[in-house]
């Protein structure tokens, strides 16, 4: 990496982290329900010692029940789906690829539809999308194993397969639901929102989300032998498929667990690892960094929009759609499409 190439990156990173730092704390403050930073301040340090309580008690249910489990959760999920993204793109070298290619968010969605048909409450609505998004991605690795084709190309083939299957299955679970009361909860849920979120929801995703991430980032200066062809890496003595095995477990973790607790939040896996590509390049040294900062930056200031804008809280598939189908348009008529990652 030269000089200058380097100053560059530890400025945008140092730009990034900055801007995620205000815009965490600016969407504390910022609610119905307004609060100071010296307030939430106090509120954080009465959680580790006694101090004098000069909040009225409506400001602490707020805080710990319904502001920092939300902005908390727009950050890690921003976070995971953006870097989980980033790899998946890397992995299939195609810039075009989602998140959801191993069908892991046609699973999480089927889960979710079959917890909320079957009365469960969120925590297991939750576990339920979880459940579905990891069995959909071993059934396509396990076919793809099996296919006699590049392998890349039969994950390919099999997400395709499974995923449609699984969304067959949702399908048929929305004409089963009671349109009066499952089915406008099931819509909501496939439109994506971090709404009632607890903390102990942000406490089990930090979990599970961190478990993906570190891995993936220990592993970053590995992950550019992914891009190139498999027989020239075995060349120079690199085991691709264990690598590759190792990205898809970690990818998965992060998509399922974001989708398990904020439900179906489209294209931030697509549009923000090209972002993060045009500012600091393909390496995944500085792109898979570069991805979590921006994927969390990005998803705090659409969290904001959705629920500040309007009286109604507008889900956040909708608002990101909005940025994510004109920025896929312009990927797939641009020659960037076809340049190499």
């Amino acid at each position: 990496m030269k000089t200058q190439d380097k100053n560059n990156y530890r400025g945008t990173l140092f730009v990034l982290s900055f801007s995620l730092i205000i815009l965490f704390l600016i969407s504390l403050v910022l609610g119905r329900y307004p609060l100071s930073l010296s307030e939430i301040g106090r509120l954080l340090l009465s959680r580790i010692t006694d101090i004098e309580q000069t909040w009225p008690d409506s400001a602490e249910a707020i805080f710990f029940n319904v502001r920092l489990p939300r902005v908390g959760l727009a950050v890690l999920v921003g976070a995971a789906l953006s870097t989980s993204g980033a790899a998946y793109q890397g992995m299939f070298r195609n810039p075009l690829v989602s998140s959801d290619i191993v069908g892991a968010s046609s699973g999480a969605a089927f889960g979710a539809a079959l917890g909320i048909l079957l009365g469960a409450g969120g925590s297991m609505i939750s576990m339920s999308a979880f459940l579905f998004s990891g069995i959909s991605v071993i059934l396509v690795y396990m076919i793809s194993r099996i296919m006699r084709q590049n392998q890349v190309l039969g994950l390919v083939l099999a997400g395709i397969m499974i995923g449609s299957i699984f969304n067959a299955g949702t399908s048929f679970l929305k004409l089963m639901a009671d349109p009066n009361d499952q089915l406008p909860q099931i819509t909501f849920w496939l439109m994506g929102s971090l709404n009632g979120k607890t903390l102990s929801e942000l406490f089990y995703a930090a979990i599970l989300i961190l478990l993906g991430l570190v891995p993936l980032l220990g592993l970053r200066w590995k992950m550019n032998l992914l891009t190139m062809d498999e027989k020239e890496a075995q060349a120079m003595g690199v085991a691709v498929g264990p690598l590759r095995l190792v990205v898809i477990v970690c990818a998965t973790l992060l998509t399922a667990t974001s989708i398990a607790v904020s439900g179906m939040i489209g294209w931030i896996s697509l549009v923000i690892p090209h972002f993060s590509r045009l500012l600091v390049g393909s390496d995944f040294r500085r792109l898979l960094p570069t991805s979590m900062l921006m994927g969390s930056c990005f998803l705090l200031i659409v969290d904001n929009i959705s629920r500040l804008t309007f009286t109604a809280e507008i889900p956040l598939g909708i608002l990101t759609s909005l940025v994510g189908a004109p920025f896929y348009l312009y990927l797939l008529m641009s020659r960037r499409t076809r340049m190499n990652i």
